[in-house]
């Protein structure tokens, strides 16, 4: 994995070409910023031997993000306020998440040992709109939420790069299944990335580098919300549980192993565009199954 270089920028490349567990990270050369500790244990051990790395920043609170911040515990922590509770607390993460009991046994270790979760509170919050001085680089925070209600992106405007975090513009879409994520907030937080005078979008998974990505790129991105939610309206024409609406595998098109991560992706998923449509007067939910209302319309 070679770093690629824009200006004081380093973007290391996760494993797997930062498919998760992994996600793609950044460092500002000079300033000692690391952002999203998690693209390669090796490679950031090294980077801590060879580098002066002064703090961590977060662009949201997932665990593909920071599985290894407990190499660099001793240095300051800067979030999003609103990302921050899951951080501190592994209960709070799991709640976050929506995982059930079951689950949770799962997850609870594996949180502890496979992604080295330690507890930590933030030195520092970040706030939507400020502009962070790293010396001759200038550092807008955007407040991005939906994905998590706190991720933030990162616009470097002397070398005009924008760090769009889990935007990523992957074939797979947007993930928006978190307790308190939000299907309107993520494509408003789309929206206003594409507005962004970037010459450069580097992202926290998979291709990582985009040079003047174009509309279509992101319209591409975006639709995947609206092909999930068409599937699941044809697919309630019958009256159907949500353990058959899980098993129509419309998020990750057929069943995967291991079956108990990706029936939770397509479980948290379908609940919130459910509960999407249901607002909207598209779905209703009768003697426990959701069925299309034929009254209803698209808003």
């Amino acid at each position: 994995m070679e770093d690629r270089i824009f200006g004081p920028i380093r973007f290391l490349a996760g494993e797997n070409r930062g498919r998760y567990p992994y996600c793609n990270s950044l460092y500002i050369e000079g300033a000692g910023v690391l952002i999203d500790p998690a693209s390669s244990r090796e490679r950031l051990l090294r980077l801590r031997a060879e580098e002066e790395v002064k703090m961590v920043w977060l662009s949201h609170w997932h665990e593909d993000h920071f599985m290894h911040l407990d190499l660099f515990d001793d240095l300051p922590l800067w979030v999003s306020q609103r990302d921050a509770p899951p951080l501190a607390d592994l209960d709070v993460l799991m709640k976050w998440y929506g995982h059930n009991e079951e689950e949770r046994e799962v997850w609870g270790p594996l949180l502890l040992e496979k992604f080295n979760f330690r507890p930590r509170n933030p030195t520092r919050c970040f706030v939507d709109g400020e502009t962070i001085r790293l010396g001759a680089l200038s550092v807008k925070v955007i407040a991005t939420p939906g994905h998590t209600p706190g991720h933030l992106s990162f616009f470097f405007e002397e070398p005009s790069v924008l760090f769009v975090g889990d935007y990523d513009l992957t074939r797979f879409g947007p993930w928006y299944g978190d307790l308190y994520s939000d299907i309107d907030q993520t494509r408003a937080s789309i929206e206003r990335l594409q507005r962004m005078p970037a010459d450069v979008v580097l992202t926290g998974h998979e291709t990582g580098v985009f040079h003047n990505p174009p509309p279509e790129l992101w319209m591409q991105y975006d639709s995947v919300i609206t092909e999930r939610e068409t599937k699941l309206i044809a697919l309630l024409e019958i009256p159907r549980t949500l353990e058959e609406i899980v098993a129509a595998c419309i998020i990750y098109g057929r069943v995967r192993e291991p079956k108990a991560f990706f029936a939770f992706g397509e479980r948290v998923h379908m609940t919130k565009h459910l509960e999407h449509l249901r607002k909207r007067g598209m779905v209703l939910f009768e003697n426990g199954c959701y069925r299309k209302d034929h009254a209803g319309r698209i808003s």
